[in-house]
């Protein structure tokens, strides 16, 4: 619990470091946020498993905490550090071409919380992760009232809508700001979109917890009316894993594992009564820090699934058959059915191939001992 209040604390006093330097853009909108955005900041803290950022990552994200649709490439735990993108193309230019899972968080939607459940993830499949910072600005100030943090399923076609007051009041251009309309989809299921669109990039995972499991399911509804043939090649490889909330995606996805904690009556309020949980992890709530009781272990959740699906060990099969003969080695099961060698048999050895292979003057080099000297050596015995 220590590193999570130290990575907390340390979080929270670089961003007030930044804070003249943010007042000079938008200085009405960043003062009457600031409060707001800090407070969510210790939403993602006490449900997400922050300890696993490192505190020279917790300083470089604090300046773009509430930038929403921000992507970040989050290695796993001991690896590089966290990789900040503003663009997608800046992601693809980053190494984004070589991550192959997403992950959108949801609760607070600040950076710090959307790189800890990524780095969750990003130990799960022990590789890179792309993170899309969900934010907080003026649409969600004004959603809240009406219950946004506890029915956020039930009011998705508000929150977008709303997000006009926030290009109006001049929010940072991160993400994929100027790909549609934002009274269409909010900025995060944007840029959500773009990535997935992109044929650059090929993701065969992807996972949100809470809120976010509804800015994946929007960004896919959307790329499936805009780019029906691009869904299809996406859904031929691809695995969802949605944590803390159930919610629909389009039928073309047939591998998507439902996670819930077996006490997570929020993440049921927030959930479509229609579809069933696949994996319901005993005595665990909605939060992912372990740190605290209760909390739904997601590394550990994660690499149970992946372990048994069918789409993985296809692809595993595929790689075994992609490596050259000469370098593959063979398993237990093919040793025991191995065809015999064609090496020829030896022959059986005999008493007089033994005397004849040591026999004085046979081998090469071998020194001349004169008859009767003290080096020659004595008759064998009989037995």
């Amino acid at each position: 619990m220590f590193q999570t209040a130290f990575t907390l604390s340390l979080t929270q006093f670089a961003r007030t470091l930044s804070l003249p330097e943010r007042l000079q853009r938008s200085p009405a909108r960043n003062l009457a946020l600031e409060g707001l955005r800090q407070r969510n900041l210790a939403l993602d803290a006490l449900f997400y498993d922050i300890k696993v950022i490192t505190p020279e990552e917790a300083f470089y994200l604090s300046d773009s905490l509430a930038a929403e649709g921000a992507i970040m490439i989050v290695p796993p735990s001991g690896g590089a550090a966290i990789t900040l993108c503003e663009t997608v193309d800046e992601f693809v230019l980053r190494g984004g071409d070589k991550v192959q899972a997403l992950a959108v968080a949801g609760i607070g939607g600040s950076a710090l919380g959307a790189a800890a459940f990524a780095r969750n993830v990003a130990d799960a499949i022990q590789g890179p992760v792309a993170a899309v910072v969900s934010g907080y600005g003026i649409a969600d100030a004004i959603i809240e009232p009406f219950g946004g943090v506890f029915l956020f399923g039930h009011l998705r076609g508000l929150r977008p809508f709303l997000e006009i007051f926030d290009d109006l009041a001049g929010r940072p251009k991160v993400g994929a700001h100027g790909d549609e309309s934002a009274a269409r989809t909010s900025l995060d299921t944007r840029t959500v979109q773009a990535l997935l669109a992109d044929p650059r990039l090929s993701f065969n995972l992807l996972t949100g917890h809470s809120k976010g499991n509804l800015v994946l399911s929007a960004a896919l509804h959307d790329l499936c009316r805009q780019n029906a043939s691009r869904i299809v090649k996406l859904a031929a490889d691809m695995k969802i894993v949605t944590i803390g909330a159930r919610i629909a995606m389009p039928p073309a996805f047939t591998e998507v594992i439902d996670v819930m904690g077996a006490w997570d009556w929020f993440g049921e309020i927030n959930s479509r009564p229609f579809i069933h949980a696949d994996r319901r992890v005993p005595h665990a709530w909605h939060h992912t820090n372990t740190d605290l009781n209760g909390h739904l272990p997601v590394t550990a959740t994660l690499r149970d699934i992946l372990a048994t699906s069918p789409m993985i060990a296809k692809k595993q099969a595929a790689m075994r058959e992609a490596e050259p003969a000469d370098e593959a080695l063979p398993t237990s099961a093919e040793a025991t059915v191995s065809p015999p060698s064609t090496r020829p048999k030896r022959r059986p050895a005999t008493i007089e191939n033994v005397k004849h292979a040591f026999a004085v003057g046979i081998l090469p080099n071998a020194p001349q001992v004169e008859p009767g000297s003290p080096d020659e050596l004595p008759p064998p015995k009989a037995h």
